[in-house]
């Protein structure tokens, strides 16, 4: 067998003859093909032959087969399988075109790009293996596998738009705009780049190597999830808070980025609880974090307090892959009646079950102590009381305990809060004179009874509005 990464088309003939012979589609001639020209074929047999032989290859992905599951890839084979016969219905064959050209599109992508997406976020049985051991240590059978999927791949996202604009063009249908590659401005084609300049199969290695620094499946494709309905879902659209935006609790910023990198280098990384005063950025802080080392493997799963039941289960999920996660716990209290606290006391600290190295918990409350106590908790001695109840009082304060590294944000005094009202001015470029800002933000700090970071953005977002509406009224 040929050496890992290294792939040998004479190994697929018995699939495609034209693989070895004649094609060796390099990607950068393909991101060429913007637009295709008619009488690339000799004849309509010979279209629908080529149509055919995609059309049936598709059956036999072996191990990125999940990318048939999509409605996309139906809607393409099913006209790719049209086209091949005979006497296609004309109609039959715009309807089918138009409804693939348009699930394409509202993907935000070309067909080249999607599928592209599709294997840089697959989970299946070559990328689980190929994201926990090196490519050479996989079974010889897996690799070639992964290597006989791509070539289908790549010429499914090359050919495929070729042979089509080609066979409608013979049934003299009018000429439509090709979904090879839409060109839309806001695709970030760097992510890509495993594709550029050369067979997608030879790529082999480098795919493999994203998949061990960026994960698979939905880690993959989001870097901030959730818990919702039993599963974790990736966030389209997650808050861009970036650390340098928040300022005026310089060393709990300082204390939580050293424990949230020793977590990505592999070290032992504490448990955190985050309480203090109300809007002094606990949870902007961790969400910070995200945009900070999201690109170092980094991944941020919210857990609402009503799920703290299936932490254990989305420990387990999450135990064996190659990133690092935090799982994020925001405005965590409870009340005197609610034991859902002890999921979490297992999780931090208190089962036979190994402590996974690549997850930490980060939680932030308005609370020091998260189970609320009343005085009559506290031992009295009567005939209705409980015999042991300082065992009881023990309990709740155990949860807080268990958080190795407890961060406290005191309320902003007048000097923090201006310190932070005066940078995010000079990031959102309002240019008033440094008394009159003082004294605005002074007053609007009276107003809302309280001074805080949360105070001081939603004064700069009010300002912001109200110089917007200024310059157009002008």
């Amino acid at each position: 067998m040929a050496e890992s990464g290294f792939f040998d088309p004479s190994r697929f003939q018995i699939f495609w003859p034209c693989i070895a012979k004649q094609e060796s589609l390099c990607c950068e001639k393909a991101k060429s093909f913007q637009v295709f020209k008619v009488g690339s074929l000799s004849n309509s047999e010979a279209a629908a032959t080529e149509l055919q032989q995609l059309s049936t290859q598709a059956a036999a992905l072996l191990v990125y087969r999940d990318i048939l599951d999509d409605e996309i890839s139906q809607v393409y084979l099913n006209l790719l399988a049209l086209l091949a016969q005979p006497n296609a219905s004309e109609a039959e064959v715009l309807r089918l075109y138009s409804r693939w050209f348009y699930a394409v599109s509202a993907t935000n992508a070309g067909w080249q790009d999607w599928i592209e997406k599709k294997i840089l976020s697959a989970d299946n049985p070559f990328t689980r293996q190929v994201q926990l051991h090196l490519l050479a240590d996989l079974p010889p059978g897996l690799t070639q596998a992964a290597e006989y999927d791509l070539n289908l791949l790549e010429r499914w996202a090359i050919k495929g738009p070729a042979l089509i604009q080609s066979a409608m063009a013979l049934l003299a249908l009018p000429e439509l705009p090709t979904i090879q590659t839409l060109g839309l401005p806001d695709l970030d084609r760097s992510t890509f780049y495993i594709f550029d300049s050369q067979i997608w199969a030879v790529a082999l290695s480098a795919l493999a190597s994203r998949y061990q620094q960026r994960g698979i499946g939905i880690f993959a494709a989001a870097k901030a999830l959730r818990w919702r309905k039993d599963k974790l879902e990736g966030i389209d659209s997650p808050e861009q808070i970036q650390l340098t935006d928040l300022v005026g609790y310089d060393w709990q910023q300082t204390a939580l980025k050293q424990n949230t990198e020793a977590l990505l280098a592999g070290n032992t990384a504490l448990n955190v609880l985050l309480y203090g005063s109300r809007g002094s950025g606990k949870s902007a802080l961790i969400k910070g974090l995200m945009n900070e080392y999201g690109d170092r493997g980094l991944r941020l799963i919210e857990l609402n307090k009503a799920d703290m039941m299936h932490l254990p289960n989305v420990i387990e999920q999450i135990r064996s892959s190659p990133l690092k996660f935090i799982v994020f716990i925001d405005d965590l209290s409870f009340e005197d009646e609610e034991d859902s606290y002890k999921a979490l006391k297992v999780v931090l600290e208190g089962n036979l079950t190994a402590r996974p190295t690549n997850v930490a918990v980060y939680a932030t409350s308005n609370r020091r102590h998260l189970i609320r106590e009343f005085f009559e908790d506290r031992p009295r001695p009567s005939s209705a009381d409980e015999v042991h109840a300082w065992d009881t009082v023990q309990e709740k304060l155990s949860l807080s305990d268990r958080f190795g590294l407890t961060l406290t944000f005191e309320p902003a005094d007048q000097e923090t809060y201006l310190k932070i009202v005066r940078h995010l001015a000079q990031r959102y470029q309002i240019n008033l004179p440094e008394k009159e800002l003082t004294h605005q933000a002074l007053q609007w700090a009276v107003r809302h009874n309280v001074r805080s970071g949360r105070t001081a953005r939603q004064f700069i977002d009010y300002t912001r509005g109200q110089k917007s509406s200024e310059m157009k009224i002008k």
